[in-house]
């Protein structure tokens, strides 16, 4: 059993990762080939590469990218930045308080990490409209905060408990009150855990697909991931300009998690492994 050791882990290894590579690898090669390569030989290099079909799709008349990219842009950083300021707030509040109502309210809000947003479309859509919010920028922020601020306020909150108390201590004692002791005492040390957060919500809201097509509809514009959907018709048969579509949608996020990768692990584990 000793001997197979040493090869079986990376023979298991290579094929794992060749596994999860291989819709990658076929994604990003036939963006540089033409539409006949694509439909041709899907898994060959692109010989000679091309930049045709980004220049299809950034060059639409409709200008489809651009709107969904305003778009997701705008969906994006509202729905993160509001939900990290509240997860941040919240956790404070809750760890800090000895009343049994916080934890009754936590227990509340961590049930929304069992709910899965496909169940709850509905009565959310029904909801909004109601209210005058369906088919709304605001709509969609509101729907993306509802959902994603359980998932925050557990990732602050195992990361306030390694903040000493004494801190805030010796804020009130020179006079701050609860609000300046949260600004400017706790929350710039939580910085890692808001990297974390940051990460997790820009990748997640970027990439939804249900909750824009359902809430923003028609009417309030499409995002990226939309955007793709959109691009597919019927007789749709330029592939080459699909997978252009979607690697142009990628760039974004990919270039948002490279800026805060450094402070992901020390985010997720702070509270795991201090105090």
């Amino acid at each position: 059993m000793k001997s197979r050791v040493p090869w079986v882990r990376p023979l298991l290894a290579t094929g794992t990762a060749a596994f999860f590579a291989l819709p990658l690898y076929v994604a990003l090669v036939n963006v540089f080939k033409p539409n006949a390569d694509v439909v041709a030989s899907p898994l060959a290099l692109p010989t000679p590469p091309t930049l045709e079909n980004i220049g299809r799709v950034l060059s639409r008349p409709d200008d489809l990218y651009w709107y969904g990219l305003a778009n997701s842009a705008t969906l994006t950083a509202a729905s993160i930045l509001i939900t990290t300021v509240l997860a941040a707030m919240s956790a404070y509040h809750l760890v800090r308080s000895d009343r049994w109502w916080s934890r009754a309210v936590l227990g509340v809000m961590l049930t929304g990490l069992m709910v899965p947003p496909a169940v709850i479309m509905l009565p959310i859509t029904r909801v909004l409209d109601a209210g005058g919010l369906l088919h709304t920028m605001p709509g969609a922020v509101l729907v993306n905060v509802g959902y994603y601020l359980p998932f925050a306020m557990l990732v602050f909150m195992g990361f306030i408990r390694t903040i000493p108390r004494e801190l805030e201590e010796a804020a009130a004692v020179d006079g701050a009150g609860r609000f300046r002791i949260f600004w400017q005492v706790v929350f710039p040390l939580l910085r890692p855990a808001s990297a974390s957060v940051l990460i997790f919500l820009g990748v997640w809201v970027w990439n939804d697909f249900l909750t824009p097509l359902l809430v923003l509809g028609p009417g309030a514009g499409n995002t990226v991931t939309v955007g793709i959907y959109r691009s597919i018709g019927p007789y749709q048969q330029d592939f080459g300009a699909v997978f252009a579509f979607m690697f142009l949608a990628t760039l974004p996020v990919l270039v948002f998690y490279l800026a805060f990768q450094k402070h992901f692990v020390r985010g997720l584990t702070g509270g795991a492994t201090k105090g």
